[in-house]
């Protein structure tokens, strides 16, 4: 029997005609009668904003606004100037550089990593040849940047003016039998340097190294294989079904248990601690220490939404498929900066990166 999740999302960026074909699923109408305003205005009162903008009685186009509560956003309309002839295309992951706001967009084009400063001006490019899908970034000590790609089973390491030091994994090979790596999905940093690989699409493991690159340990299964559950997909505590994202923030580590609709918390070591469960497939995770009471979630169901630091959400908008304009076609990546400014990179037919300006 269908879902509400059964479609061509197994596999981000590897999408069906089916999903290129509704290209126009969400798009509105700002043009409507009083009555629709009306009624939507008591539907979003129970469930935050549906619908970014729309016309003023004089017929002026309105900035676009999304978010509700404490936290609403305006998009910054045009962010992001490439060279003439450069495209993103799929945007994997993007991270924002503490030190002064510049913005690294890991992307599956010609130019992997395209660093732009906050007002969205091209400084530089960097990983050209090195990366055939780039999927998860994370920041490491000493002025690196780590970089996943879940085509060829490696994590990168690279310092920010874009040379390689070293990599994990070796290029083309898949880890056997759960060892790493196979189809790893992204990596995150915790406080005393360790580096956490969620290797997600190929195991289900979350795996551990120092930041030399020695393996220090793992966890993670798919589940258990039973007669009521005959493949093993990962229902229980601490089971993974594509572990997509890893978040570390002080002592625990957040793992986005995509196609178990479900973010899971765990201490250092590996323990579970908790399941948060109000997510369609979770993407991507970020907590910025400068403001831990703010957890971001994006999730492949064309949403966006931010929880508190319980897992409860505070706002939340998109959910159609739609290339609008602060809407979403599949958000994969997402970070923010010391202004609380948040960005949004898409795969899919998205394709791009948003930025919203906390308001």
């Amino acid at each position: 029997m269908a879902t509400p999740f059964d479609t061509d999302y197994d596999r981000d960026g590897q999408n069906s005609a089916a999903v290129k074909g509704n290209k126009s699923v969400g798009a509105r109408n700002s043009r409507c009668p009083e009555w629709f305003w009306s009624r939507l205005a008591r539907l979003e009162a129970r469930t935050g904003p549906l619908i970014s903008s729309r016309d003023d009685t004089k017929g002026q186009q309105m900035a676009i606004t999304v978010g509700s509560g404490e936290y609403r956003y305006e998009l910054v309309e045009g962010w992001g100037q490439l060279p003439d002839g450069w495209e993103f295309t799929q945007v994997g992951a993007v991270a924002v550089d503490d030190n002064n706001d510049e913005v690294y967009v890991f992307c599956r084009g010609e130019h992997p990593i395209i660093v732009f400063d906050k007002d969205g001006n091209f400084i530089r490019s960097f990983g050209e040849g090195h990366f055939p899908s780039a999927h998860g970034i994370c920041w490491g000590e000493n002025d690196t940047v780590w970089l996943v790609d879940s085509a060829d089973h490696t994590v990168k390491q690279f310092t920010k003016a874009g040379e390689h030091i070293i990599t994990l994994g070796t290029k083309g090979t898949e880890g056997a039998d759960g060892q790493p790596f196979n189809r790893p999905t992204d990596a995150a940093v915790a406080p005393n340097g360790d580096l956490y690989i969620s290797d997600g699409y190929g195991n289900t493991k979350v795996h551990v190294y120092s930041q030399s690159g020695d393996y220090k340990f793992g966890w993670g299964q798919e589940g258990h294989r039973t007669g009521l559950n005959p493949t093993g997909t990962g229902v229980g505590d601490g089971d993974f079904n594509t572990p997509h994202n890893i978040w570390v923030h002080e002592d625990t580590v957040y793992v986005a248990d995509r196609e178990n609709h479900r973010v899971q918390l765990f201490d250092l070591q590996g323990n579970h601690k908790e399941n948060w469960t109000d997510f369609i497939q979770p993407t991507d995770i970020y907590i910025d220490p400068r403001f831990p009471d703010t957890v971001y979630v994006g999730e492949l169901r064309n949403r966006m939404s931010i929880a508190n630091a319980k897992g409860e959400v505070q706002s939340r908008w998109g959910r159609f498929m739609t290339d609008d304009p602060g809407q979403f076609y599949a958000v994969h990546g997402i970070w923010s900066d010391s202004e609380q400014s948040l960005y949004c990179g898409e795969v899919l037919e998205g394709q791009r990166i948003q930025k919203f300006r906390r308001i």
